[in-house]
């Protein structure tokens, strides 16, 4: 069930409205029914597969609790052998068979090949595989108690908002939040469904807007020049922070209708001074659950500074594969971890104080920004020789300026888009911060800002769009 659709309209207003007709007590169920509903509108059958690591993961939590000794880590393997294994199945089955019948091709070795599996890969399943593993790890850690209510544990994996596409929840921050009485206040729903319409509009005016002019050159590299395929790639930069941050805002938004507060998931990336920066304002609930569980897990910067750039690449190599079974997600992961290691290599600074002047400052951005695209290659390219054949002629000088005339409406029409993303996320912004100081009941800017959107998305909105971008992972 896609946000971005009349669907989802409905179910939102009837859950929501249902939820705040029942008593307490019955919510945490109607929830869980509702999230049941919402996956199962995409593939029904892969509702039992969530639950069978689901099952594991509860008895392993509470036996974690219960084991002392080798036996605790015996059942953390144990659930994590459990995602992770669906996981490889379902995503990096049918990559591993391709590169080993390519490597028996090359060696000239007539024995049979791995057979391919056909089947489709779940909606989310990589954020439910490490929601789901955040779960044992901090059990394990004396983080927080294992869940004995299975329907808790249960909506805490499967919650509608942010069951996709994340953000990707710690159980301490949100399964305590099921157990408590959310009152209804009128300040707070109105708040959550002017950030659904902000999300809204991220998604189907500029995302899907862009998706169009951006799917139309890269389809079609081999007819296009350095300069198309460059605006194309800074389309994608934005096309893709408007699809995931589009979507994040109305995962937010509508839990906040409910009373739950979800964890922020970027703050302006592309204003990042540093690839460092980036990467804390990116995605921050995968980039946190990489460094806490990942990075740190190998030995974080504490084993001197090769391990320290060892575990900087692996880390953001598999963060690269988490995205997807390519190798163009391999590289953009090396080239993340590359920007990663060479900054700390440099000791470059994330954080410039006010005795570094505004130009080099804006510099640091527009290089930031830059280097940022030129993972995005990679990570949009439908094949690794595509992303080659675009990088390659990008920075070929021969035929960079045979802009097509058509092109020139489009780059004016994408730069008044992109400016009036800027204004309206700065206004949004500037407007919540300020609400957060010193909260106020005057409530005609919020409604004329959600007028505003509503008049933009009926507009400008595109119909019948793409899926979200970050669904495939």
């Amino acid at each position: 069930m896609l946000f971005n659709s009349i669907q989802f309209l409905v179910f939102f207003v009837v859950v929501t409205t249902a939820y705040f007709l029942l008593p307490h007590r019955f919510r945490w169920f109607l929830l869980l029914v509702a999230s049941c509903v919402f996956y199962a509108a995409f593939i029904p059958i892969y509702l039992v597969i969530l639950f069978g690591t689901i099952i594991i993961d509860y008895i392993a939590g509470i036996q974690i609790e219960h084991a002392t000794g080798a036996r605790r880590k015996y059942f953390l393997v144990l659930s994590l052998v459990a995602n992770i294994g669906v996981l490889a199945v379902f995503k990096y089955y049918n990559f591993l068979t391709d590169n080993v019948n390519f490597l028996l091709h090359q060696l000239h070795i007539t024995a049979h090949g791995l057979a391919y599996l056909s089947i489709a890969l779940p909606i989310g399943l990589s954020f439910h595989t490490f929601q789901a593993m955040s779960y044992t790890i901090e059990v394990y850690r004396g983080n927080v108690p294992a869940e004995r209510n299975f329907g808790i544990y249960v909506l805490y994996v499967m919650f509608y908002p942010q069951l996709v596409a994340g953000p990707i929840e710690r159980p301490q921050a949100i399964l305590h939040q099921f157990y408590e009485k959310k009152e209804f206040d009128f300040d707070r729903v109105i708040t959550g469904l002017e950030r659904m319409l902000w999300g809204l509009f991220k998604k189907v005016v500029v995302s899907d807007l862009l998706a169009i002019y951006v799917n139309s050159i890269y389809n079609h590299h081999k007819a296009n020049t350095g300069f198309t395929l460059l605006l194309a790639t800074y389309a994608f930069a934005f096309q893709i922070y408007c699809d995931f941050s589009g979507y994040s805002d109305i995962a937010l938004g509508t839990a906040q209708v409910m009373g739950f507060k979800l964890m922020e998931n970027f703050n302006l990336p592309y204003f990042s001074k540093s690839i460092t920066e980036f990467w804390r304002r990116w995605h921050i609930s995968l980039s946190s659950w990489l460094r806490d569980y990942l990075y740190i897990s190998l030995g974080g910067n504490r084993k001197g500074m090769t391990k320290t750039y060892r575990n900087l690449m692996l880390t953001m190599l598999l963060g690269g594969l988490w995205h997807g079974a390519s190798w163009n997600f391999v590289v953009w992961g090396f080239l993340n971890g590359a920007y990663l290691s060479i900054e700390k290599m440099l000791g470059i600074e994330t954080n410039l104080g006010a005795h570094y002047s505004l130009p080099y400052k804006m510099l640091r951005v527009f290089v930031t920004f830059n280097l940022v695209c030129l993972t995005w290659v990679f990570f949009r390219a439908a094949s690794f020789q595509q992303a080659l054949y675009i990088v390659s002629h990008i920075f070929n000088p021969v035929g960079f300026w045979n802009l097509r005339i058509q092109d020139t409406g489009i780059f004016a029409s994408m730069t008044l888009g992109v400016l009036l993303l800027l204004l309206l996320e700065y206004a949004y912004l500037r407007r919540h911060r300020i609400a957060e100081i010193s909260p106020s009941r005057n409530w005609h800017r919020p409604m004329a800002f959600s007028v505003i959107l509503i008049l933009l998305i009926v507009g400008f909105g595109v119909s019948g769009g793409d899926q979200f971008i970050y669904f495939q992972f």
